[in-house]
C-alpha cells in the first residue's frame, strides 16, 4: 500500500502503517548506508538542488546515529545529544536520541532520488489544500531497528529495544515539506539516559521536531533560532505510532521551508484519528522550563551578549524564534484565522450607553467594545470598561500573563540624514526580548546601514520605549502597558547638542499577534550627527520623569553620553529628549485613581553596532517607582531574585521575597512549565471552536463555517453571516447576506445599499433587488464609484530608463532603421524591467534598479533566459566598488574621466584592469590592490597579469597586509601603508598619508631614530648620511629585537613593543598595545611595582624621581589583605575568560572585561597561579590543558594535548607547583608539574562522573565530587593519592561546585540536584545548610564570608553570605550565554584565603 493511497483514504484507516508502508529502503534501492558506531555522520550528500529549510538554501545535508538530519556538518555528539530541544545548528529531528548502532545493532539508509515512483508519493494537498506543490527530490533517511546507547558498567548486557523509523524530506525549487513516519511496533525505547551533559534529568525523552540552529540577533551576536517541538514528555514519544497530524497513526507532516517567507513549521491538520495535536506549538520548545534568552558569542571584545531565546534563546533578526513570530501563514488552513486575541474588533473609542456606531446597511453591526479574552467587561453608568483578570495586567482591551518575558517584533523605515548623506530605512526587523521579572529589555535592529548604524548608537530611546511598557514595577507604580495596551503612538523628539541635529521618532503600537507578541512599528526621519566607524558610545544611568495626563504620559530630559574613537579619542555629547505616549483610556471607571507622576530609572544602558551584520542593539535595566522615596532593597526590587523568568516576585518583610510563577505556568516558582490549557481541559472555548495553546495562554479558533459573535465574545462561536458581493457590468453590484442556519437553501434578503451612499460625489446611485448600480452624471466619465471631466494630467519627468532609451539613436537621418543597437525596455512606470534582451543578438540578462547588468546573468540566444525575480547573490568586493563610482549625473547622462573597475563573471576584479579614459592599465591582486611595476601608460603594451608575479617582499607584504577598505569596498583612512620602491623594498624616506609625519626607515622597514619630522616641515635627507649614525641604546636593540612579522613578512600582533624616547632611553610610562595595560619603568627599562594599571584605567604619573612602593609578605594568615592588593574573579564563558573586579566583597561591574578571547574553545576549568600571573584552563572542544602569563604580549601556552577527552575541573597546588584535573570520560584524575611534564595519573577506578576538583595547599589535600547518578559523592585524599577516603555520600544529588572555606576549614559545594549550598569538616563532621534554594549553580570560590558562584539559570556570577544566608550580589554580562568555572586572581599571593586555589567545573 502506498503512502499516497494512504493519505487520500485515511479516514478509512485505524491502526498505524506497517513498515512495508514506509518509503522503499536499503542496498537495492539505492541508498549508502551509514558506518556503525555510537556518534557517527555520513559523508556529505550533495543535493542536485538546493532546499530551502526555513527560509535559507542549503545545498548539502548529513545524516547522524542519533536519529537526525542535519544542514551542516555536525559537531561531537556530547555537544547537542543530552542538551534540550533546540540545536545550535540546522536539524530535520525524526528521533534525536543517543543512538548506538556498534556490534551490528540496527543500520542507517540514506540517499537523494529523483525517481517519479518515489516523488509520487509525497503527497501533501490532504494536509495542505491550498499548497502548490510537486516534489522534483527527495531525501530518503531509514533507521532501522538501532538500539539506544548503553554503558557497559550499566548494563549486565545489551538491551533487546530496538527502534525503526524513516525521515523523507520532499522539495521543489520554492518549498520543502518532511514526512515522518512510525511502524507499527517500530518504537521500543522513547528516551536515553545522558552521559555527558549537565542535564538534571535522569532520563531524557527522545526529542522530535525541527530547528533552524543559530543565527544572528540581538544584543550578542548570536543566538538560537526558530524551532519546532513535537514532543514533551514520554508520553508524548508513545505518541508517535499511536496518532498523527495527518489522521494517519504513526504518519507525521510538516511544511519546514520557502523560497519567499518562511516564519516557523507549519504542521499538517487534518481530522480524522489525530488524538493529540501539538497544540503547543510553533516554536515553542516543550522540554524547556524556562523561556531562554539568546546565546550570543562574539562581538568586538567579547563583552556583550538577544537574537530565540531559551537560555540560549535565538529568533532571529528575519526569521524569527517560534515563539517570536507572526503566526504561521493561514493559506495553510483550511478555515479563516481569528484575528489576535487580544487584539480589538474595532479601533473605536469606548462605547456609552445608547449610541450605535455607524454602519453601512449591508454589513453586520459592529460590536461593542471588544475585552481581551483574559478581561472581564463592567457595565458604568456613562459606558463600558474592560479590566484584565486576576493573574494577568494590561489595559483590558489587551491582557499578557503575569511575570512571563514578553517579545516584541516590527519594522523600522524612515529617511535619517548622517552628516549630510540621507539613509533610506526600507522596513527593516526590530525584535526586541524583555525580562519583565528583573525589567532587562533587549532591542535589536537588523540589516541598518554602516553609516547609520554608528550614527545611532546614541539613539537608545528608540529601545527604552519597551524599558517604560514592561519595566520592573516597585510599589505605588505600574508599568506602561498596563496604561496603554497594545495599542498606542509614541512621538519623541531627539534634539543633539552641539550640532542642533534633530531627529524625530514614531513608534505605533499594533497589538498583539497570534502569539501573544507585541507589534511596533518604528519610523524615524531627520539627522543625526556623524559618528566615526569603530566608535564606542557610553551612557551612563539616568532617571526620567513621566507625567500622566488623560490619554497621554509625556517627559522631558537632557542625556549625556561620550564617544570614544580611534580618531578623535574620547568625546562628550548630549541630546535632549522630548515625548509623548498617546493611547485610549476607559474613563467610565471613576473609582480608578488617576496617575500623576511616575519616574523610570535605567540603571544600565548599553548600545553597540556590529558592522560585519549590520544589528545595531541596545540594552537597558529598567525600573519604575514614585518619584520620591527611600531606596528599596528588597530581591524583588533589586532585581536580584532567583525567580523563574516565568514567575513573579512578590516581595514580603525585609528582604524575603516568594516565587510566583505566571499566570498560565505552573511549578514551584523558581522553575516553572507552561500549562497546556487545551490538553488539559482548562479552555475557555466553547462550542465549535478549536483550543490552540499559547505560551502562559490560549486562543479560540472557530471551525469552518462559524465565526466570533458580534457581542465581543471571542470564545463562543456562531453560525457566519457571508456577505456574497458580485460586481457586474458598468457599476453595478449584488450583494447578498447567505445565512448559513441550516445545510438547505440559504435566506435571501435584499439590502438597500444606496442608503449608505457607496457611490462617487458625482454619480447617483439606483438601488435594485439584491443589487445597485453607480452612473456618473453627465459631463462626467468613469465607473460610477469614480467620476471625472477628463482633465489632462501634467506629464512627469523621464526616468533614468526613459532617458537612456530615448538617448538611443534607432534611425538614420533619412529615416531608415538602425540595426544592432540595443535599446533599454522599461515598465510602465519609467522603471527597467528586470529581464532586458538585446533586439539583435538576441542575448539577455538581468538588470538592477539602475539598469546595471547583474553578473552571470547573460545568456545566449535560443537559451532559456535566467529567472530575474531570484534574489541576487551578495555582491563582492569588486562590485561593491564598481557600483559605488558615480557613472551618470542625475539626469542620466554619462559623467565620463571617473574609474570603473572591472570585475570577472563571478565578480572578482579582472587581474588587468585599465581606466576608460586615461588608457593606463596595471594589474591587480585579488583585493583589487594594484601590483608594483606593472602599470604602462596608454599606447603601450599592456602586461600579462596572469604570469607568476614574483615572491612578496617583507615591504609588501606589509603594505599589502594593512586593511584600506572596509567590507562594503569604501576606502578606511588613517591606516599607515608603508611605501615600497619598485623592487618591492622599503623606500628609504616614508610618510603618513594621513598624519604627514616622515621619517627615515632601514632595509627592514625599522624607524632610524632621530629623523621624524613633523607635517609642514622639510623631511630627512635618507639617502646621504650627513653624520654617522648613533649606536643603539639598550632601549632601541631591545625594541628592535622585538619580532613583530612571521618570516612571510605578515604582522605578529600581541607582543609587547617597548617605547624609546628621541634619545633612545626607555620612556618613563610604557603602555602593551593590545592588552592596554600601562606601567611606569626605570632607566633599565625594569617595571615599577605597584605601577600597573589596566585597560580603561588612567595610569599614573610616571616621574623618574619617584620610588616604587614597596609591598611586602603579610606575616600572618588572619591578617587583612593590604588595601593595593588588586582581588579579580576570572571566570570561563564559551570562548573567553571574562576578568571582574571586586570592591571589597561586591561584584564591580563597571570594570568587567574580557581577559582572553580563545576562539573555537569551550573553557570549562579555571584556576589562577599567584606566584607566576598564569591563568590555567581546561579546553574540552581542543581536549587540552593551557596556560597563559596575564603579563603584557605573553601568549596562550598548550601544556598537555593527548590522551584527553573531557577535561572538566582543574586545580593549581601554589606550594607544590602541580595541576590536578579530571576527565569525565575515561573517569580518571590526574596531575603534572605547571609545565605539562611529570604527568601521573593519581585515581581511575570507583569513578563514574568526576566533576569538581580542590587542592588546600596548606595541608596537601585534594577533594573532589563525584556525579555519579546512583551514588553521588565527595571524596578526598593527599596530593600524592594516598588516604583516599569518602567525605560525604548521603544527601547529596549533583554536586557541582566545590570550594574549601579556609576561614572554618570546611569543604563546601554547591548541588545543581538538592538546589542546596552546604559545608563539611573534612572528617565529615559539622555539616550544615548555608544555603536551601540555589538555582543552577555550576562552579564556585569562597573569598572573606563569601560564596561566588556561576549560575546557568541566570547566566551569571551570584554572591552568597554565609553569615546571612542571603543572595547579596550579582552579575550578568552583557553577553547571555552560560558561565562555566570560576577562579579569584590577585596581584600577589595573599595568606589564608588566597592561598588555597580551588577552581573547579
Amino acid at each position: 500500500m502506498q503512502l499516497n493511497t494512504l493519505i487520500i483514504q485515511m479516514p478509512l484507516l485505524s491502526s498505524a502503517i506497517q513498515r512495508a508502508d514506509m518509503f522503499p529502503y536499503g542496498s537495492l534501492s539505492g541508498d549508502m548506508i551509514l558506518a556503525e558506531g555510537d556518534d557517527e555522520t555520513s559523508r556529505v550528500l550533495s543535493l542536485p538542488r538546493p532546499v530551502y529549510f526555513y527560509d535559507s538554501l542549503f545545498s548539502q545535508l548529513y545524516v547522524a546515529t542519533n536519529g537526525i538530519v542535519s544542514a551542516q556538518d555536525l559537531p561531537m555528539e556530547k555537544q547537542y545529544v543530552d542538551d534540550g530541544f533546540p540545536t545550535d545548528f540546522p536539524v530535520v529531528a525524526p528521533f534525536l536520541a543517543d543512538i548506538d548502532t556498534s556490534g551490528g545493532r540496527g543500520q542507517i539508509y540514506y540517499r537523494v532520488t529523483e525517481t517519479p515512483s518515489v516523488l509520487n508519493r509525497v503527497e501533501v494537498h490532504r494536509g495542505f489544500p491550498d499548497a502548490k506543490f510537486t516534489p522534483t527530490h527527495v531525501v530518503v533517511a531509514t533507521w532501522e531497528n538501532v538500539a539506544a546507547y548503553e554503558e557497559p558498567t550499566r548494563t549486565s548486557g545489551p538491551s533487546n529495544k530496538f527502534n525503526t523509523f524513516q525521515a523523507v524530506i520532499g522539495y521543489d525549487e520554492v518549498d520543502s515539506y518532511v514526512l515522518f513516519l512510525y511502524p507499527e511496533g517500530g518504537l521500543n525505547f522513547f528516551g536515553t539516559r545522558p552521559k555527558e551533559s549537565y542535564n538534571v534529568e535522569i532520563e531524557l525523552p527522545a526529542r522530535v521536531g525541527f530547528s533552524r540552529g543559530e543565527v544572528t540577533y540581538l544584543i550578542f551576536s548570536r543566538t538560537e533560532g526558530p524551532h519546532y517541538s513535537v514532543t514533551s514528555d514520554e508520553q508524548s514519544v508513545k505518541n508517535l505510532y499511536q496518532v498523527g497530524n495527518t489522521g494517519i497513526p504513526g504518519v507525521w507532516l510538516f511544511h519546514t521551508g520557502n523560497r519567499y517567507s518562511f516564519d516557523n513549521i507549519v504542521p499538517a491538520s487534518v481530522g480524522g484519528l489525530l488524538a493529540t495535536p501539538p497544540t503547543r506549538g510553533h516554536g515553542l520548545s516543550l522540554d524547556t522550563t524556562t523561556p531562554d534568552y539568546p546565546e550570543f558569542e562574539e562581538y568586538p571584545d567579547n563583552t556583550f551578549d538577544p537574537d530565540s531565546q531559551d537560555e540560549e534563546d535565538d529568533y532571529p533578526l528575519t526569521g524569527g524564534d517560534a515563539e517570536f513570530q507572526p503566526a504561521p501563514a493561514s493559506d495553510h488552513s483550511e478555515a479563516p484565522q481569528p484575528a489576535s486575541p487580544d487584539a480589538p474588533s474595532s479601533p473605536s473609542e469606548d462605547v456609552p450607553h445608547g449610541s450605535q456606531p455607524s454602519n453601512r446597511q449591508y454589513a453586520p453591526p459592529n460590536p461593542p467594545e471588544q475585552c481581551s479574552q483574559n478581561a472581564f467587561c463592567s457595565d458604568y453608568a456613562t459606558g463600558y470598561c474592560c479590566h484584565c483578570r486576576p493573574g494577568f495586567y494590561g489595559n483590558g482591551r489587551h491582557c499578557l500573563p503575569e511575570g512571563a518575558p514578553q517579545r516584541v517584533s516590527g519594522k523600522v523605515s524612515g529617511t535619517v540624514t548622517v552628516g549630510s548623506t540621507p539613509v533610506d530605512l526600507n522596513n527593516i526587523d526590530l525584535h526586541a526580548y524583555i525580562v519583565v521579572g528583573d525589567g532587562r529589555a533587549y532591542t535589536a535592529i537588523s540589516e541598518v546601514p554602516e553609516p547609520v548604524g554608528w550614527a545611532l548608537m546614541p539613539v537608545a530611546p528608540i529601545g527604552e520605549l519597551f524599558g517604560w511598557l514592561f519595566a520592573l514595577e516597585l510599589p505605588n507604580s505600574q508599568a506602561g502597558f498596563k496604561i496603554t495596551g497594545a495599542e498606542f503612538t509614541r512621538r519623541a523628539e531627539v534634539i543633539f547638542y552641539p550640532g542642533n541635529q534633530r531627529l524625530s521618532i514614531i513608534q505605533t503600537g499594533r497589538g498583539l499577534d497570534d502569539h501573544n507578541h507585541l507589534t511596533v512599528d518604528t519610523v524615524l526621519s531627520g539627522s543625526v550627527p556623524f559618528l566615526p566607524p569603530g566608535a564606542e558610545v557610553t551612557m551612563d544611568p539616568f532617571k526620567e520623569t513621566y507625567q500622566y495626563y488623560p490619554s497621554v504620559a509625556t517627559s522631558t530630559s537632557v542625556r549625556e553620553y561620550s564617544v570614544v574613537s580611534a580618531d578623535r579619542g574620547s568625546e562628550s555629547f548630549s541630546f535632549q529628549l522630548k515625548q509623548n505616549i498617546t493611547y485610549r483610556d476607559c474613563r467610565h471607571d471613576s473609582s480608578t485613581t488617576a496617575l500623576e507622576t511616575l519616574q523610570i530609572t535605567m540603571e544600565r544602558v548599553f548600545v553597540m553596532y556590529v558592522k560585519e551584520e549590520r544589528i545595531l542593539r541596545y540594552a537597558i535595566t529598567n525600573k519604575i517607582s514614585p518619584p520620591t522615596g527611600p531606596e528599596l532593597v528588597n530581591p524583588c526590587y533589586a532585581g536580584t531574585h532567583d525567580c523563574d523568568t516565568t514567575a513573579q516576585c512578590i516581595p514580603q518583610e525585609g528582604q524575603a521575597f516568594r516565587c510566583q510563577c505566571a499566570t498560565g505556568y505552573r511549578g514551584d516558582g523558581r522553575n516553572c512549565y507552561d500549562i497546556d490549557e487545551c490538553a488539559e481541559g482548562l479552555s475557555t472555548c466553547g462550542a465549535h471552536a478549536q483550543c490552540m495553546n499559547l505560551p502562559g495562554s490560549h486562543r479560540c479558533q472557530c471551525q469552518s463555517g462559524f465565526e466570533f459573535g458580534f457581542d465581543g465574545n471571542d470564545t463562543m462561536c456562531v453560525f457566519a453571516l457571508e456577505c456574497v458581493e458580485e460586481r457586474g457590468p458598468a457599476g453595478v453590484f449584488h450583494h447578498l447576506w447567505l445565512l448559513h442556519f441550516f445545510p438547505g437553501p440559504s435566506i435571501f434578503s435584499d439590502v438597500d445599499e444606496c442608503s449608505s451612499s457607496p457611490c462617487h460625489v458625482d454619480a447617483r446611485c439606483i438601488n435594485g433587488l439584491g443589487s445597485f448600480q453607480c452612473q456618473c452624471q453627465a459631463g462626467f466619465y468613469g465607473d460610477g464609484f469614480y467620476c471625472s471631466q477628463q482633465e489632462d494630467e501634467p506629464e512627469r519627468p523621464k526616468t533614468h530608463c526613459e532617458h537612456y532609451r530615448d538617448s538611443v539613436q534607432t534611425t538614420s537621418p533619412e529615416g531608415y532603421p538602425i540595426t544592432g543597437a540595443y535599446v533599454p525596455q522599461c515598465d510602465a512606470n519609467g522603471q527597467y524591467i528586470p529581464l532586458q534582451c538585446h533586439g539583435s543578438s538576441g542575448h539577455c540578462w538581468c538588470v538592477d534598479s539602475n539598469g546595471q547588468e547583474r553578473v552571470g546573468t547573460r545568456t545566449a540566444p535560443g537559451t532559456t533566459p535566467i529567472d530575474c525575480d531570484k534574489p541576487e547573490r551578495v555582491k563582492t568586493q569588486c562590485e561593491h566598488h564598481r557600483d559605488s563610482v558615480q557613472t551618470t549625473s542625475p539626469e542620466g547622462y554619462p559623467i565620463v574621466g571617473a574609474y570603473v573597475p572591472q570585475c570577472d563573471a563571478n565578480g572578482q576584479y579582472r587581474s588587468l584592469q585599465c581606466h576608460g579614459s586615461t588608457g593606463h592599465c596595471w594589474c591587480v591582486d585579488t583585493r583589487g590592490q594594484e601590483r608594483a611595476g606593472t602599470r604602462t601608460p596608454p599606447g603601450t603594451a599592456t602586461k600579462d597579469c596572469d604570469r607568476p608575479e614574483r615572491p612578496k617582499t617583507h615591504c609588501e607584504h606589509h603594505r599589502d597586509s594593512v586593511e584600506t577598505t572596509g567590507p562594503e569596498g569604501y576606502p578606511i583612512v588613517g591606516a599607515y601603508v608603508p611605501q615600497c620602491d619598485a623592487n618591492g623594498q622599503y623606500r628609504s624616506l616614508q610618510c603618513h598619508g594621513s598624519s604627514g609625519h616622515c621619517w627615515c626607515v632601514d632595509s627592514r622597514g625599522q624607524e632610524r631614530a632621530g629623523t621624524r619630522t613633523p607635517p609642514g616641515t622639510a623631511p630627512k635627507d635618507c639617502e646621504t648620511a650627513n653624520e654617522p649614525e648613533r649606536p643603539k641604546t639598550q632601549c632601541e636593540q631591545h625594541r628592535d629585537s622585538v619580532q613583530t612579522t612571521s618570516p612571510e613578512g605578515y604582522p605578529l600582533f600581541g607582543a609587547f613593543v617597548p617605547q624609546c624616547d628621541p634619545n633612545g632611553q626607555y620612556s618613563a610610562q610604557q603602555c602593551h598595545s593590545s592588552t592596554g595595560h600601562c606601567w611606569c619603568v626605570d632607566g633599565r627599562g625594569e617595571e615599577r611595582a605597584g605601577t600597573r594599571t589596566t585597560a580603561g584605567i588612567p595610569p599614573v604619573n610616571c616621574l623618574p624621581s619617584a620610588a616604587p612602593p614597596t609591598v611586602r609578605p603579610l606575616p600572618r594568615p588572619d591578617v587583612t589583605p593590604p588595601t593595593n592588593a588588586d582581588i579579580t574573579l576570572l571566570y570561563a564563558q564559551g570562548q573567553k575568560i571574562g576578568a571582574l573586579p571586586l570592591n571589597g566583597t561586591r561584584l564591580d561591574a563597571t570594570r568587567a572585561k574580557t581577559l582572553l578571547t580563545l576562539h573555537g574553545s569551550i573553557v570549562v576549568g579555571i584556576a589562577y597561579d599567584c606566584r607566576e600571573n598564569r591563568v590555567y584552563w581546561t579546553d574540552l572542544s581542543a581536549r587540552t590543558i593551557n596556560r597563559a602569563s596575564m603579563a603584557p604580549g605573553a601568549e596562550p601556552e598548550i601544556l598537555i594535548n593527548t590522551n584527553l577527552v573531557s577535561p572538566e575541573g582543574l586545580a593549581v597546588d601554589v606550594k607544590r607547583r602541580l595541576i590536578f584535573w579530571v576527565d569525565s570520560n575515561p573517569d580518571m584524575i590526574e596531575s603534572a608539574n605547571l609545565d605539562g611534564s611529570g604527568r601521573r595519573t593519581l585515581f581511575d577506578t570507583d569513578l563514574v562522573n568526576p566533576r569538581a576538583i580542590i587542592v588546600v595547599s596548606s595541608s596537601g589535600t585534594l577533594f573532589w565530587t563525584d556525579w555519579n547518578r546512583e551514588a553521588p559523592k565527595i571524596e578526598s585524599s593527599s596530593v600524592d593519592g594516598q588516604n583516599r577516603r569518602v567525605v560525604v555520600s548521603d544527601g547529596v544529588g549533583l554536586p557541582n561546585a566545590l570550594t574549601f572555606d579556609s576561614s572554618s576549614g570546611q569543604v563546601c559545594w554547591a548541588d545543581a540536584g538538592t538546589k542546596r549550598l552546604e559545608c563539611v569538616s573534612p572528617d565529615g563532621s559539622g555539616r550544615r545548610v548555608i544555603h536551601s534554594s540555589l538555582n543552577y549553580p555550576f562552579s564556585m570560590v569562597y573569598y572573606r564570608n563569601h560564596f561566588y558562584y556561576t549560575d546557568w539559570r541566570r547566566d551569571g556570577v551570584i554572591v552568597v553570605s554565609k553569615e546571612s544566608s542571603q543572595f547579596t550580589d550579582e552579575y550578568l554580562p552583557d553577553q547571555r550565554s552560560h558561565l562555566y568555572g570560576i577562579a579569584i586572581a590577585t596581584s600577589q599571593c595573599l595568606s589564608g584565603e588566597i592561598s588555597v586555589l580551588l577552581f573547579t567545573f
